[in-house]
């Protein structure tokens, strides 16, 4: 304890204790360097494969945007010619509608439901594995495998749902073959697909939650709403900015391959979302330019999305960020 009035070091005996802490500075330098130059290796195959099969195929996409390619090796620079078709095509803003439709509907579902779902089977039941595993098991099989089950399931004559219907007096609609009707089937069935992969996540984020927080507003008296809204939620912030953020996406990339074995665009193009017109465009008809043109447009929108979602919430931190 230093009292007033006590002699005050001198230099010798000062200068050994500066001594180590010089030399311990340079070691953990170099020792973050060496780290640095590990996580580098480590990463370096990744990076490549990402620049390889990722970066360098969207940068060539956004070349093709300005061609116009025929698909047997001519390639035509004509500038901004298949931007200006993109805005000038009826089919191209009704591809667009219908994704906005989908997007409006598949996002918020699928997260209350994989949130619901993680909220229930985090309580101590019984059976819960059983539970756990028989809401992942969808997305565990193969996307063309659960649209062909589903075709059959809601086949107008033979389906086990019409069927069903049917038995209890309900005349079925035509779920697949009605335009009324077949995006919001298609919807449907996308939310059960994917609902039990984004429960893991949430499921992960509340195990990571500190149990002492719910003891302490069990023992206060809290209801269960206010811990949800005081507890649960604002900690479980990151995870749903990762949600939603990986799910949008999902959504807008994602459900092409259960619109193809499903509706096939169809009927009377009421499921054609962009991602469906691309590939019409690209590989039913040939446009290759156009498609790419579209493309680039669509990863651009994600884009802009992706670094509003990190400005508003400061890259998922929200208010804790502020503080």
């Amino acid at each position: 304890m230093t009292t007033i009035g006590a002699k005050a070091p001198s230099a010798p005996e000062r200068a050994p204790a500066a001594a180590p802490a010089r030399g311990g500075g340079r070691r953990g330098m170099v020792g973050r360097r060496a780290e640095t130059r590990a996580a580098w290796l480590f990463l370096a195959p990744d990076l490549v494969g990402l620049l390889l099969f990722l970066g360098l195929p969207m940068l060539l996409t956004v070349v093709l945007g300005f061609m116009r390619v025929d698909g047997f090796g001519t390639y035509e620079f004509v500038g901004l010619e298949n931007f200006r078709r993109m805005f000038s095509d009826p089919q191209f803003f009704d591809s667009l509608r219908l994704t906005l439709v989908y997007l409006l509907l598949v996002v918020p579902l699928t997260f209350l439901v994989s949130l619901g779902l993680a909220l229930l089977i985090q309580r101590r039941m019984p059976f819960v594995s059983v539970f756990r595993s028989a809401f992942f098991l969808p997305y565990a099989v193969s996307v063309v495998v659960v649209g062909l089950v589903w075709e059959f399931m809601l086949a107008d004559d033979v389906g086990v749902v019409g069927t069903a219907l049917r038995a209890i007096g309900v005349d079925p609609p035509s779920w697949l073959g009605d335009p009324k009707y077949a995006l919001f089937t298609v919807i449907g069935v996308c939310v059960w697909f994917w609902m039990g992969y984004y429960m893991i996540i949430f499921l992960t984020g509340l195990q990571d939650i500190p149990k002492d927080y719910y003891e302490a507003a069990r023992l206060d008296g809290a209801s269960p709403w206010s811990v949800f809204r005081h507890i649960t939620w604002p900690l479980l912030a990151p995870t749903s900015f990762f949600v939603l953020l990986t799910l949008t996406v999902a959504a807008v990339t994602g459900g092409f391959e259960l619109i193809l074995v499903l509706t096939n665009g169809g009927p009377s193009n009421g499921t054609a979302v962009l991602v469906f017109y691309i590939y019409q465009q690209a590989f039913l008809f040939g446009e290759f330019g156009y498609a790419s043109a579209m493309s680039s447009f669509l990863v651009l929108v994600l884009l802009g999305w992706s670094l509003m979602m990190f400005a508003l919430t400061r890259g998922g931190r929200f208010s804790h960020g502020r503080r």
